[in-house]
């Protein structure tokens, strides 16, 4: 969890203005959380970013005229390296995957509660993902989209490599993997390293992306 000294800067994109003001209250109020600003368009959010420091953006998919893909194609051209966390009244599972594959850290579902939207926070903030286990399904149930179903498959993963995967995609902890497996927090750490090597990324969030995008054949959801 970030330090209350150390508090994260949010900036909230959305085109509904009381939904903007309130989720604004309710993160104010978390020591660790600094709304830096709120806004309502693509444009707003892009001069902001490239203005204010901000370490994570809450984003609504759907903002009118525009909608995530926007934000997420300007934000890479002017080099944004914060997170973004999707906030949104509902997405196809096509439109989730590939914003996650375009760098989001998470999808959060509106009628989630404000505890869960403080926790997704804290989780995207600390390199893990978010992403409800009911809209995670969705993802790998649906069939790959046309521009990445033509890529070469990644090396097929162990036993233990798809169980601890399969947990990770659940949000849980090396300790609660460990936990879950009976094996070594050390067993896991090994297992998670794997499956970074074989991914090539470096992170969970990566991995994640990854998973999304190339393993989910070998993912028993």
């Amino acid at each position: 969890m970030t330090s209350t000294t150390t508090r994260v800067r949010i900036l909230i994109v959305d085109d509904h203005a009381l939904f903007r003001e309130s989720v604004a209250r309710l993160l104010n109020a978390e020591a660790d959380f600094e709304v830096v600003a709120d806004c309502a368009t693509t444009r707003e959010a892009l001069q902001i970013i490239s203005t204010a420091n901000v370490d994570l953006v809450l984003l609504d998919f759907d903002l009118g005229q525009h909608t995530g893909f926007d934000f997420f194609a300007e934000a890479k051209r002017i080099g944004f390296q914060g997170k973004v966390l999707i906030v949104t009244a509902g997405l196809s599972e096509t439109e989730g995957a590939e914003l996650m594959r375009q760098g989001g850290a998470g999808i959060f579902m509106k009628h989630g509660s404000a505890a869960a939207l403080a926790q997704g926070i804290r989780q995207v903030m600390s390199g893990k993902v978010w992403l409800e286990q009911q809209y995670l399904r969705t993802i790998f149930e649906a069939p790959p989209s046309e521009k990445h179903s033509g890529r070469t498959p990644h090396q097929q993963l162990s036993d233990r490599e798809r169980r601890v995967l399969n947990y990770i995609l659940e949000g849980l902890t090396n300790k609660q993997i460990a936990d879950r497996l009976d094996i070594s927090e050390s067993s896991v750490k090994a297992a998670l390293q794997q499956l970074f090597d074989k991914a090539g990324v470096r992170t969970r969030s990566q991995l994640v992306r990854v998973a999304i995008e190339q393993y989910r054949d070998q993912i028993h959801r």
